[in-house]
């Protein structure tokens, strides 16, 4: 039987950068030690406060068709939360509900792009970007940011990218799989260009309150770029709830509006009881989030600190989010090569920083998502291929 050309699209080497991580659940279950750093799931338990919302809410019979766009006390909540931390003068009609910031990601990348449309993005970059973009058939121009750089993309670098067929730019901060955030300055200078070459700026906001060191910025607050940005959040990270697929996108009404027709033929709403549990989640006093930013603060600190000075290691402290990107190119080994030796002999699943871009090329990237003795036991087996295969290259 025949696919169709969107099957092509959508695989390649983003869907394969998961092979190691299920290579490793598998020893796993098979009662193997294995120490799983591989993916960004919070290994936090979501707010009893808000496990409680959803529980009271499905009691009262809330399993029913929801509104499409997510319903109003949500979207005023997240359009509330958003003028908070931002600036940003938005109002719910601007905020429309996804199942999660993924599904946000896919759905305004199909409202602005068309095929033969290019759209920049900062590389490394997660490993859903290509195909998400490329679903749509839009090409996606890669601008490189280097580790020397702190993976920071320089607007010089992306104005020599810009054609007449760029349509839109594409970023995350702080930045995955770097942690690295833009300054200020530098997201002055990207809005100048998005409205100087009328683009659309996609910002994804989604590790925005797991930032540890400088100033969030929300580009849509800036002058001039409320009408052109889309802001993709999400409450997968901050609040510990990947598996409850709660995201949302801020845009302006003319997208907000297409956005809630995508939903309707796509998604027909988010559940009505997950929704009420969000919006405890946005309003509540919850002290636990707080903790949870904190340990991960103090893991990012651990992980640095327990890799400093290990030989063919070196450790780039992240400004937030929930990974560490390590340069391990002194080993002699390409990051996929390290990766496999490091699940295959000492027991750590960590992603090659290949998958993300030919930029995160020698490094491999560990997520924050253990407590503090499994993680530092990970970093002194890390520390141990890596000193072995400095060894090994020194007497070759």
């Amino acid at each position: 039987m025949r696919f169709s050309d969107l099957t092509q699209r959508i695989a390649g080497d983003g869907a394969a950068a998961w092979n190691i991580h299920y290579r490793a659940l598998a020893r796993r279950e098979r009662g193997e030690d294995i120490l799983l750093l591989s993916v960004g799931d919070p290994d936090f338990d979501t707010p009893v406060p808000i496990v409680q919302a959803a529980i009271d809410s499905l009691l009262s019979g809330n399993t029913h068709y929801a509104e499409v766009r997510g319903k109003r006390s949500l979207r005023e909540s997240i359009a509330k939360r958003h003028r908070q931390r931002s600036g940003q003068r938005v109002d719910a009609e601007q905020v429309v509900v996804l199942a999660g910031a993924q599904c946000a990601l896919f759905s305004v990348a199909q409202c602005v792009l068309s095929p033969g449309d290019e759209v920049i993005v900062a590389e490394p970059m997660y490993v859903t970007y290509e195909a998400v973009f490329g679903a749509c058939g839009a090409t996606v121009i890669p601008v490189p940011v280097r580790s020397e750089n702190g993976f920071r993309v320089q607007p010089e670098d992306v104005v020599a990218r810009i054609t007449p067929r760029t349509r839109a730019l594409a970023l995350n901060s702080p930045h995955n799989p770097s942690g690295a955030s833009l300054p200020r300055e530098t997201w002055e200078a990207l809005a100048e260009l998005c409205i100087r070459h009328d683009l659309w700026l996609i910002s994804d906001e989604v590790y925005s309150e797991l930032l540890f060191d400088g100033e969030h910025i929300s580009p849509a607050s800036l002058p001039g770029m409320a009408e052109r940005t889309a802001t993709l959040n999400s409450l997968s990270k901050s609040h510990a709830m990947t598996g409850w697929r709660v995201g949302w996108v801020v845009a302006p009404p003319a997208l907000a509006e297409h956005l809630g027709n995508l939903a309707l033929c796509m998604l027909y709403g988010s559940p009505d009881f997950i929704q009420d549990a969000a919006c405890v989640a946005l309003e509540a006093q919850l002290p636990e989030l707080e903790a949870m930013r904190e340990a991960y603060r103090q893991r990012r600190d651990l992980v640095c600190a327990s890799l400093a000075d290990c030989p063919g290691l070196r450790a780039l402290k992240p400004d937030g989010g929930m990974f560490v990107m390590v340069d391990i190119r002194p080993t002699g080994l390409s990051a996929q090569d390290f990766a496999d030796r490091l699940l295959d002999l000492y027991g750590v699943s960590v992603l090659a920083g290949e998958a993300f871009g030919p930029s995160a090329a020698g490094h491999i990237r560990l997520g924050l998502v253990l407590g503090s003795a499994p993680l530092q036991e990970a970093c002194r087996r890390i520390a141990r291929c890596a000193a072995e295969l400095v060894q090994e290259k020194r007497y070759a």
